[in-house]
């Protein structure tokens, strides 16, 4: 029996499109039915569940006749918006069964990178969990525009570990674990326990989903294992039919020990799921500032700008030699930078007035790359 299984208080659990859904893009109800009774089972042992689930532009294909995942942006929200609504529906129905509440919690990036933000989120999950809600979450497909195209919720699932406080990570998919050559290949081998990531320099994944349904991968699934277990939660990947088995503790698909130690939450978010809307370039003592000391960012270490970015926005700074050493979020918008390279915060002051004299970024809001 798998001890971190068993010990975990709190756990969140992934599962992907492909799971969930009939072969036509619509919900399976049989499917959806078995994994809320498995989740069902957990609550029942006293531990709390978060749900990320995927599945919402999958619902949406059938009831508006697409045959297969659209390619353009609008239409992928379209479906998102009609399936969401049935997904959650759905969910909410089998969770009745078990005399459970469902909750719906739709994230984009800004809500867990920007600071005030970040608290919301983080208080709404912590109020759900005290009611005993079952929270089930999903990107907010219907607004979003990058999340969409390069987003997926394998990442976001690792993420939502971390902003919750999870004692365990659990992947679900359509295959029963982790091989060390894709699971088509002859002499294909499950690997049962992977202490460190580093141990996977052999291992040959795929890129791909499951055709016309699903986003994701082997590749995404292993980065969302590497951004949990690199800051202490430890990670179960499986599929969705041995998810009781799983989450009973017993040696189904593949675990992955935690290797690290929780780190701020909203760092991991700027770090692993913005793009940068602009770059900061820094002169060599401005690197060592930020790198060594982990100091905010001034005006005076600041060279040049690119990007039209608004204060707020995530950026890179990026070292002389064209290295981005860092990512965070920046105090001024674009335009207003030009003005303030290279001087001193008093001048700024003296100039300016007060508001110029502030952190370009401030070390509360930089992540390390």
């Amino acid at each position: 029996m798998r001890q971190d299984v068993l010990d975990a208080h709190r756990i969140v659990v992934k599962v992907g499109s492909s799971s969930l859904t009939t072969v036509d893009g619509g919900i399976d109800p049989a499917r959806l039915a078995a994994l809320v009774d498995v989740l069902a089972a957990v609550r029942a042992r006293g531990a709390e569940v978060v749900l990320v689930s995927s599945g919402a532009i999958a619902a949406g294909l059938a009831p508006l006749g697409l045959p297969r995942r659209p390619r353009a942006l609008a239409a992928q929200q379209a479906a998102a918006s009609v399936g969401q609504g049935l997904l959650v529906h759905s969910y909410t129905e089998e969770l009745r069964r078990h005399g459970l509440i469902a909750g719906q919690v739709l994230l984009t990036v800004d809500d867990v990178t920007r600071r005030s933000h970040y608290r919301n989120a983080s208080q709404t999950f912590t109020t759900l969990l005290e009611l005993g809600v079952l929270p089930i979450v999903n990107e907010n497909d219907t607004v979003a525009t990058s999340e969409i195209r390069f987003g997926d919720n394998d990442r976001l699932a690792a993420l939502v570990a971390h902003l919750v406080h999870a004692d365990l990570l659990v992947l679900l998919s359509d295959v029963e674990g982790l091989y060390d050559a894709p699971p088509s290949h002859q002499g294909a081998k499950l690997i049962g326990e992977v202490d460190s990531l580093a141990d996977l320099a052999h291992v040959i994944v795929g890129k791909a989903g499951s055709a016309g349904v699903g986003t994701g991968g082997m590749v995404t699934k292993l980065e969302a294992a590497r951004i949990a277990v690199e800051a202490g939660i430890p990670v179960v990947l499986t599929s969705a039919s041995l998810a009781g088995e799983a989450l009973a503790g017993k040696d189904a698909g593949t675990l992955f020990k935690a290797t690290g130690r929780r780190r701020p939450s909203r760092l991991l978010w700027l770090k692993h799921a913005t793009e940068p809307l602009g770059s900061i370039a820094l002169d060599a003592g401005a690197v060592r500032a930020v790198v060594e000391r982990r100091a905010s960012l001034l005006a005076a270490g600041i060279t040049g700008c690119a990007g039209g970015f608004h204060a707020g926005d995530p950026v890179d700074l990026v070292s002389p030699d064209g290295v981005a050493v860092a990512r965070g979020l920046v105090n001024f918008d674009a335009d207003e930078l030009p003005r303030l390279l290279g001087r001193n915060s008093h001048d700024l002051e003296a100039e300016l007035g007060s508001s110029y004299a502030r952190e370009v970024i401030h070390r509360d809001d930089m992540v390390l790359l």
